[in-house]
């Protein structure tokens, strides 16, 4: 009963500093004169170097436009996304953003992993967010070259899905389902799309921090064919999945979760309530035996470290994109 108080005043102090604390992450507002992000549609394989060229084109013409409003960071970011060599499958440059990056060939791939962020992503942290590889796209370059010096001989894709509305640290978002049960909605109809483009892949969900949240919302909202195309979902570094256990998440996929040693998500209370009349918090740590997920070995990691090069978290993740689960290692 003492243990649950102290959870609970801590869960209520947190909620009150994220109420006053004010938002430091710099993405900028709606840029005026953007043009209209591409529409998202439903693509076959043979549609996606047109769908690229489009999106690269959106992006060079957004970055002009933040040129000319005087933004140069905003239009810096954009141009560094536009480059030639970079595909995606969604962008947008308003607000804060959104960007679904490819790697690998998607159209022929025999294995796909999903690389789900946490908060404090945006357009303007898509490539760097407190280090190269704490970013979605550095992250997904990390997972990628992982995968494929691993299974050499295994055609491999990373998408890394900054899908949804990812909240800031310091907000009160970041404590709620809101932003995680959209973002659950919009993860389930990009698992669908890939299966659109590429049907005969497997692809596996890997989620950092609130952006497992986001996949225990997807999850629970499939169906069981759904979750049959699933090979596996692996969370790192995260505060809950808001639900008691992996059984609640209803899937017949394999779950697995780990934390380093060194993550500061450890102190966060890992706990649900009723609090000013919404749900605060997701539950208990994945990681803990009680939640049944499988052990996933994630060494030292900090929170933003579980996909640095040469470490034990980034091979085992990768291991579970590739559907090679028997082989995750503890050392």
């Amino acid at each position: 009963m003492r243990a649950a108080r102290i959870r609970l005043g801590m869960l209520i102090a947190t909620v009150a500093g994220c109420i006053v604390a004010s938002v430091t992450a710099a993405a900028a507002n709606a840029v005026p004169g953007l043009p209209a992000a591409p529409r998202q549609v439903a693509v076959a394989a043979k549609d996606l170097p047109a769908l690229y060229g489009e999106n690269r084109r959106y992006l060079a013409r957004a970055a002009a436009a933040a040129r000319r409003m005087g933004d140069g960071e905003r239009a810096r970011v954009l141009d560094g996304l536009a480059s030639p060599d970079r595909d995606f499958l969604q962008v947008s440059a308003d607000g804060d953003g959104q960007a679904v990056e490819v790697l690998g060939d998607l159209a022929h791939a025999q294995r796909i992993a999903l690389l789900v962020p946490g908060s404090d992503t945006t357009i303007d942290t898509f490539d760097h967010l407190g280090s190269r590889h704490g970013s979605v796209a550095g992250g997904s370059r990390a997972l990628y070259a992982e995968m494929r010096a691993v299974a050499p001989g295994t055609r491999v894709a990373v998408i890394g899905w900054y899908g949804y509305r990812a909240p800031r640290t310091k907000s009160r978002d970041t404590l709620t389902q809101d932003r995680a049960e959209e973002g659950g909605r919009l993860l389930r109809r990009q698992i669908r799309r890939l299966r659109g483009i590429n049907p005969g892949a497997s692809v596996a969900v890997l989620c950092h921090s609130y952006g497992s949240v986001v996949c225990g919302e997807a999850v629970r909202g499939m169906n069981r064919s759904a979750q049959a195309t699933l090979t596996g979902l692996a969370v790192f570094g995260s505060p809950g999945m808001g639900v008691d256990s992996a059984v609640e998440l209803g899937a017949s996929v394999p779950v697995w979760a780990g934390r380093g040693s060194r993550d500061w998500i450890a102190h966060v209370p890992h706990a649900q309530y009723g609090l000013f009349g919404e749900r605060v918090g997701f539950g208990p740590d994945p990681s803990s035996a009680e939640f049944g997920a499988r052990r996933l070995p994630t060494g030292d990691s900090r929170h933003g470290d579980y996909l640095r090069p040469g470490s034990l978290s980034l091979r085992n993740i990768a291991l579970i994109g590739l559907d090679r689960g028997r082989q995750v290692s503890h050392g």
